[in-house]
């Protein structure tokens, strides 16, 4: 983990060093007393609607393998993605899946089965939105470019979750040859979060929970960009939605590469990036993109430092073999 967080670091601070070059600091500070904090409470609004609407997607997720009430939900959702957020590596990612597994008869590994699906569905659903846009407006090529990466990567993954579950057998077998290798317990323990955590993605052999997730995942994206849109009323900015939506796209792209914990660096650096395309100069796309950080962040925290009290974990505790 300490390689990871020096890595993430390194990469954090050249993204901040690229976004700070020759910055106008007094523009900055000027960008500062020009934004219109009356929008604030919208964008509070809407990112706790996110929240709400993500949590509830992954009950409907759940649902196959077990039942939990909307508010345990909720509360494990905003301490995973608190989690998210300061533990480096993604490794956050494993949070809401020991939570769960400590409030509701499921084993860790299932439960991680499922946040594995639901980050699919966001990359799918981002995707998706990507691709439409592209049909009513040119983009640049390197956009283009990466995109379709993303997208090879996220149908890889998909190819991989689609052989497990209906190549079911004949990919334990070749996970068999693998494990057969290891030490007898190891290779039991292996063997047994292998099969759990194709129990957590074979939900999505439910047609009617397909298309409710797929729904509620492109609703989660459109009201991210619905934040930026209205952010960029906050700064002045005369941008469409077509605009937040491309910004949107290039800030996820960003924030999937490897970085110090909270984001630090690609979300500045890639939002920098998405706003410049559309004219904005340097100095007001960094100052947006700061107040922007502040803001997602910020309530990432109160949120899950509000429902901390209420799931306590401790990270020496992420055992695949819980339960």
């Amino acid at each position: 983990m300490k390689k990871n967080i020096v890595f993430g670091a390194v990469i954090g601070a050249i993204l901040l060093y690229f976004s700070f070059r020759g910055i106008d600091f007094e523009a900055i500070a000027a960008g500062f007393r020009s934004l219109k904090a009356g929008y604030i409470v919208p964008v509070l609004i809407v990112l706790l609607l996110v929240q709400l609407i993500r949590s509830y997607r992954w009950g409907v997720l759940l649902s196959p393998i077990v039942k939990l009430d909307q508010f345990s939900l909720f509360s494990i959702t905003n301490v995973g993605a608190l989690a998210l957020i300061i533990i480096p590596a993604r490794i956050g990612e494993l949070a809401r899946p020991y939570l769960v597994s400590g409030k509701a008869n499921i084993r860790l590994t299932a439960a991680l089965g499922t946040v594995f699906i639901e980050r699919v569905f966001d990359c799918l659903s981002v995707l998706l939105i990507f691709f439409v846009i592209l049909l009513f407006t040119p983009l640049p090529v390197w956009l283009v470019n990466a995109s379709l990466v993303f997208l090879g990567v996220t149908l890889g993954v998909l190819g991989f979750i689609l052989l497990l579950i209906f190549r079911r057998e004949p990919s334990l077998r070749m996970f068999d040859r693998f494990t057969g290798i290891l030490p007898a317990r190891w290779g039991a323990l292996l063997n047994r979060v292998i099969h759990h955590f194709i129990d957590g993605i074979e939900i999505i052999t439910d047609p009617k929970l397909i298309l409710n997730v797929s729904l509620l995942s492109i609703l989660i994206w459109f009201l991210h960009a619905l934040v930026i849109y209205i952010l960029f009323q906050a700064f002045g900015f005369n941008l469409s939605v077509l605009a937040a939506l491309i910004v949107m796209v290039i800030l996820i792209i960003g924030i999937t590469i490897p970085t110090a914990p909270g984001y630090i660096g690609n979300w500045h650096f890639f939002c920098v990036l998405g706003l410049t395309l559309f004219g904005i100069s340097k100095a007001d796309a960094l100052t947006y993109a700061i107040i922007f950080h502040f803001i997602s962040l910020g309530f990432t925290v109160v949120l899950g430092a509000i429902f901390l009290p209420f799931n306590h974990f401790r990270l020496s505790d992420l055992r695949v073999d819980r339960k």
